[in-house]
């Protein structure tokens, strides 16, 4: 059929449902932009008070202590080993025990475990076959640090958590000695690498996470909201973890998909102090940070994307409930609001496809009413500054080439969004009616050249 010979009233069911999908979107895009800018401004705002610190200058620790470094391996062969011997070269002569959990049902991880293994690295493998939860992986290498402390003599000072893939900082055990005396949680960032084989899709993390580690969280903090755990890059003092575990039976719960944020705010409820750190580990360096790599495939990060809103934006909310005062309460909902944002995403684009569709076949194309237009205004202006906002933490810390490609990358983060949203609401159905948490993880990968610290 010609384009031209598309029945008028097509076309005007179109435009209906074009201006409709418009309203909505712009409606939701204005109040969001609206919750993004307050946390702009009081990012802005607090500037001149806060200052960069270095690591090297903290003082030192009133009581030096051992760390336990948990590391849940699930499939991890093709990692752990060049994880544990980056990390093990990194942390040199500092007082710690690595643990890694594994599975009685994945020997070649094992065996990897086991070929890198030395005095300092203890292989705990669980009685289920795996995968199980995270939390339940991590639960059996606790109770396994528990029975090393009463064999050793040696009491722990604090966890520490970490993923297979981790590049791990060879200053962060100092900062974590001498944080954890202050605080009963420190958060260290977490930077994405560069895969320059997937520079769009592995790409839309690093941008994400430098605004979130770099603004996000600083805002958390400096407003008295709960902090939630990254649960990588982040030491918990060994007393909290144990009050955590005496009210629950665990310190972490096995039923929850991100259990490490989850732990975060349960920690500030049972009052807690918790604290995000960007120290440089001298004048002059970047954060010390966790690095590591994100999913580089479109369907991978579409996965893990699905099941961060799966347990933060959905289980997260029926777990977790609302509480505390208002900056916590609204912090919670700026947690929750991912399948809100992905759902006016896709009505904006779809409200841009049809307009588009419209233009193409020459359909009405009456300007949109008064309301509407100004709020299409208003958020091309937000879109603006949220673009300006993004551009600078990533030219900030990668140069400005990177956050020009950053720009795009914001469509292909929208694009996963939208995509994960549909994945978790079938995934939270899912669990609904099983009511099993299970590992959800992806392939792994650990870089051959190391970044720069």
């Amino acid at each position: 059929m010609e384009i031209g010979m598309i029945p008028d009233l097509f076309l005007a069911a179109i435009g209906v449902v074009m201006a409709e999908a418009a309203l909505f979107a712009a409606v939701g895009v204005f109040l969001l932009g609206l919750s993004d800018l307050a946390v702009d401004f009081i990012w802005l705002g607090t500037m001149p008070v806060r200052r960069r610190k270095a690591a090297a200058g903290l003082p030192a620790p009133a009581k030096p202590g051992r760390f336990a470094i948990f590391v849940p391996a699930w499939d991890e062969a093709a990692v752990i080993g060049a994880m544990l011997g980056h990390a093990g070269a990194a942390f040199g002569d500092s007082d710690y025990l690595l643990y890694v959990g594994c599975y009685p049902n994945d020997p070649a991880t094992i065996a990897a475990v086991r070929a890198t293994a030395g005095c300092r690295v203890r292989l705990v493998i669980g009685p289920a076959p795996g995968p199980t939860s995270k939390a339940d992986c991590l639960n059996r290498i606790w109770e396994r640090m528990i029975e090393d402390e009463a064999a050793d003599g040696v009491g722990i000072k604090a966890v520490v958590l970490h993923d297979a893939e981790d590049v791990v900082h060879s200053a962060e055990l100092r900062l974590f000695d001498a944080m954890i005396e202050h605080f009963d949680l420190v958060q260290l960032p977490v930077v994405p690498l560069i895969d320059p084989a997937s520079r769009f899709v592995g790409g839309h993390y690093l941008d994400e996470f430098l605004e979130a580690h770099g603004k996000e969280l600083v805002v958390r903090e400096l407003i008295g909201a709960g902090l939630p755990s990254a649960g990588v890059g982040c030491a918990i003092g060994r007393d909290a973890l144990a009050a955590i575990a005496a009210s629950r039976g665990a310190p972490f719960d096995p039923d929850s998909l991100t259990e490490d944020y989850e732990l975060g705010l349960r920690l500030a409820t049972m009052g807690g102090r918790a604290t995000f750190v960007r120290y440089a580990a001298e004048r002059g360096r970047p954060v010390v940070a966790t690095r590591e790599y994100f999913p580089a495939t479109l369907d991978a990060a579409v996965a893990q994307k699905a099941r961060w809103m799966t347990g933060i934006a959905l289980a997260g909310w029926d777990r977790l409930g609302w509480s505390g005062g208002l900056a916590e309460r609204w912090m919670r909902l700026r947690d929750r609001q991912s399948i809100l944002a992905a759902l006016v995403l896709a009505a904006a684009y779809l409200a841009l496809l049809l307009w588009a569709a419209l233009l193409l076949a020459g359909g009405d194309m009456r300007p949109f009413g008064p309301t509407l237009s100004l709020l299409i205004a208003i958020n091309s202006a937000l879109l603006l500054w949220r673009l300006a906002m993004r551009f600078g933490f990533v030219a900030a810390a990668f140069g400005w080439r990177e956050g020009l490609r950053a720009l795009p990358r914001s469509v292909t983060g929208n694009i996963i969004a939208i995509m994960a949203a549909r994945r978790a609401l079938a995934r939270y159905s899912a669990m609904a009616r099983t009511g099993v948490a299970r590992w959800d993880k992806t392939a792994h990968a650990f870089p051959r050249q190391l970044p720069a610290e």
